[in-house]
């Protein structure tokens, strides 16, 4: 099977989807945000916040995870995106780590499904083109190496980033 045919796009709030594992767009503290974080904490519950103190952060382009508590999601994949500041700052480089060592971590975990928001495309506005081709190259280069996953989710909170990641898709 071609890697792009198991993957999926989808308008699903991230929080309500039966996945083996959700990815947070979080900032370095891993305490909560807005957005698509913020819902992930208030979804996850109180303990969510516990296990991530104890986690002490985590930098940019690297990720961190979590058990999902009150979510239907097994585990969270707390990763860090660059914030957009032009592209000559590594901002290319730091968003792929951020699927590449989401993905190490779920294979480590024995993750099957996993759903991933678009990583620095809200208020870190990282641009929307760019942010979907290194979102789907690097779920490609995952999948075309035979690793476990099965499937891989992104979700699209708005028309332009599905347009950006069905554009990406297109053989």
């Amino acid at each position: 099977m071609k890697p792009k045919a198991r993957i999926e796009l989808t308008g699903i709030d991230i929080t309500q989807l039966q996945v083996d594992a959700i990815v947070n767009a979080a900032n370095t503290s891993l305490l909560g945000g807005g957005g698509v974080d913020g819902a992930i904490h208030r979804s996850a519950g109180p303990e969510l916040l516990a296990e991530c103190r104890s986690l002490s952060g985590c930098p940019t382009g690297q990720a961190r995870i979590t058990r999902g508590y009150r979510l239907p999601a097994k585990f969270i994949i707390h990763t860090v995106g660059p914030m957009w500041l032009g592209g000559a700052e590594g901002e290319p480089e730091l968003l792929a780590s951020c699927y590449r060592t989401s993905f190490e971590l779920a294979q480590k975990h024995g993750v099957k499904t996993i759903a991933f928001p678009a990583i620095s495309c809200g208020i870190y506005e990282y641009p929307i083109p760019d942010a979907a081709r290194i979102a789907v190259r690097e779920a490609c280069v995952v999948l075309a190496a035979g690793r476990d996953i099965e499937r891989i989710l992104f979700v699209c909170f708005s028309a332009p980033i599905l347009s950006a990641y069905q554009s990406e898709l297109k053989d």
